[in-house]
Formats: structure tokens, C-alpha cells, sequence
């Protein structure tokens, strides 16, 4: 008897340790450090919330910042409070991501690019049946085509001089609601989930230019469009999303911070990010060999966290249509 509980305990060793060693030699791609300061950050969505936040952190730390929005007032005001708060100057473009050559206009004027954050977004929730389409090809314009506008403009100049100048990094701004679909989120869960799309095959074509992708998954975030986004949202929606809870901008920029720092290719932002994370991690690029060993071995776990999960979704949605 000794010796079967022997061999078990030796099996149950055995085995996660031999699954660790071959992570540590098969995870791709490897880890990585991108510095920021000195480095030129440009980030989109930058005159308020999550992209002023990580404008002022990446300020502080000693990089060199650009920002583009649409609205110049807000442009000039972020300007003034980044220059007050940390005394470095910020150059401001205003620009909508939707118009290529404004956007190829605004990068070429900014110089060589060596941190791009495409954090842009707007959302407005409603169910598709009741959307109009303008405001469905709103989203997937901004969201989806304006990061593809930003990325292709922007290539060129990051790719110059990248022995010199260090690894570069392209972090795109998804959502929660693009790694699962929610009621009332139709629209902007397709333009969201695009963009998962778009960064791992990105990450394939510039990770021998010492390019990396960085793709944050922020939950509901307090800014002043997370306001305005709830005058119009359904309240299932509201009812199903709230299990998540919302989280203030300067901790979404510090998390974002901290993983294109690391070259970290799925980027989530609190547990439930996390578990959304390993639960969606399917084909993604992992750096962290002690990270895939957790998607690994939770995924079963994780699967049926998932099922439950859906399962008191469905169960919301029955219910209140049954009170209607």
C-alpha cells in the first residue's frame, strides 16, 4: 500500500513538473522587455479616460508622448494637465481614426513611433434588432478600422532603426466584450472580437521587426463615455454586465502599462478578466511559460466556471422576459 501511495505522490509531481519544463522550451514567443522612457508613446483616445490616464503614467516615467483625438479643446487641456502633473511636454494631434491620410498625416508629423496604443473606442449598446446600421458601422469603423488605420501608418517608421532603438510595442484596446458576447452589445462585440483577430496575425508579421502585440481586455471603466454609454443601455444589459463591476482608468492604465512593459500579448484587468483570459486563450501567443502552465491546467476548470456563467446569463434573460 506503501508503495502505491508512493508512486502516486511521485506521478503527481512528476507530471506538472515535466508539463513545466516543456512550456519553458515551447512557449513563443519568448519574454521580452520593452522599455518606455525615452521612448515615443503615442496613444489614440488620448484627451481623456484610459488614454490620458496612461499618458500621464507613461509621462511620469519618462517617455516621450503623443496624442490624438478629434476634439482640440480636449487635446490642449490633456496637454496642460500631463505638463502640470509630471512637467514634460506632450505633442497633440487631432485627428478621427476613420480618415486614413488624416491619421498618416498626424503620424508622419509625429516622428518614429516606438510605443503605439490604439485605445479609440466608442460604444453604444442596444439591442441589433432596434441599432441603426449607421451606428453599427460607427463602431466597427472606429474600433476595428481605425486600428487598422493607426497600425498601418505607423509600421513603417517603427520598423526603421529597431536594433537601435529597442523592442517596440503595439497595444490595442479591446474590451471583456470581446472575449465573450453580451446581450445589448451586439455591434461592439463584433468590432472587438475583430480586433483579437488582427493582433495575433499582427503579432506573426512584425515579431521578427522586434515588434510586440499587447491586446488589454478592460472591463466597464469609469470615464466620462462609460456616462454617456449608460443613458442608452438596456437594463438586461446592465443586469448581466454587473458581475463584473467597473474600474476607475487609472488602474485599466496601470495594468495596460504593466503588460506592454512586458510584452504581454493577452492583457486582462481584474480577475474576472483573468478567468475570461485562460477561458479565450485558444491559439493566442503566450509568453509566460508559468501563465501557460495555468491555462493549461485550469482550462477544464475555467470551461465550466464558463457554463455557469452562461447559465445564470440565460437564466436573467428568461426572467425578464417573462416580467415584460
Amino acid at each position: 500500500m506503501a508503495d502505491v501511495y508512493f508512486s502516486f505522490f511521485s506521478l503527481s509531481i512528476l507530471v506538472p513538473l515535466s508539463l513545466l519544463i516543456l512550456l519553458y522550451f515551447i512557449v513563443r514567443p519568448r519574454p521580452v522587455s520593452v522599455p518606455i522612457k525615452n521612448s515615443h508613446v503615442f496613444i489614440t483616445g488620448g484627451s481623456s479616460g484610459i488614454g490620458l490616464a496612461l499618458a500621464h503614467l507613461c509621462a511620469r516615467e519618462g517617455a516621450n508622448v503623443s496624442l490624438l483625438a478629434r476634439n482640440v479643446t480636449k487635446l490642449e487641456e490633456a496637454k496642460q494637465s500631463i505638463k502640470l502633473a509630471t512637467g514634460r511636454d506632450v505633442n497633440v494631434f487631432s485627428a478621427d481614426v476613420r480618415d486614413y491620410d488624416a491619421v498618416k498625416r498626424a503620424i508622419e508629423e509625429a516622428g518614429p513611433i516606438d510605443v503605439l496604443v490604439c485605445n479609440q473606442g466608442v460604444f453604444v449598446p442596444q439591442e441589433l434588432e432596434h441599432q441603426e446600421l449607421e451606428e453599427i458601422k460607427f463602431m466597427i469603423d472606429v474600433n476595428l478600422t481605425g486600428s487598422f488605420h493607426l497600425i498601418k501608418a505607423a509600421l513603417p517608421g517603427m520598423k526603421k532603426n529597431r536594433a537601435e532603438r529597442g523592442p517596440g510595442s503595439i497595444a490595442i484596446m479591446s474590451s471583456q466584450a470581446g472575449q465573450v458576447g453580451i446581450y445589448g452589445y451586439t455591434a461592439y462585440s463584433a468590432s472587438k472580437f475583430g480586433l483579437k483577430g488582427l493582433a495575433e496575425a499582427l503579432q506573426h508579421e512584425i515579431i521578427a521587426d522586434n515588434i510586440h502585440v499587447s491586446l488589454i481586455f478592460p472591463p466597464d471603466t469609469e470615464t466620462p463615455g462609460f456616462v454617456e454609454e449608460n443613458k442608452r443601455r438596456p437594463q438586461l444589459t446592465s443586469i448581466i454586465a454587473a458581475s463584473s463591476g467597473a474600474m476607475k482608468a487609472d488602474e485599466v492604465a496601470k495594468k495596460s502599462l504593466d503588460g506592454i512593459k512586458s510584452g504581454t500579448f493577452i492583457v486582462p484587468c481584474n480577475f474576472e478578466g483573468f478567468l475570461l483570459s485562460v477561458g479565450t486563450a485558444g491559439l493566442s501567443p503566450q509568453r509566460s511559460y508559468l501563465m501557460a502552465f495555468v491555462e493549461v491546467m485550469t482550462a477544464g476548470i475555467v470551461r465550466l466556471a464558463a457554463l455557469f456563467f452562461q447559465w445564470n446569463w440565460y437564466g436573467s434573460i428568461e426572467k425578464w422576459h417573462k416580467k415584460q
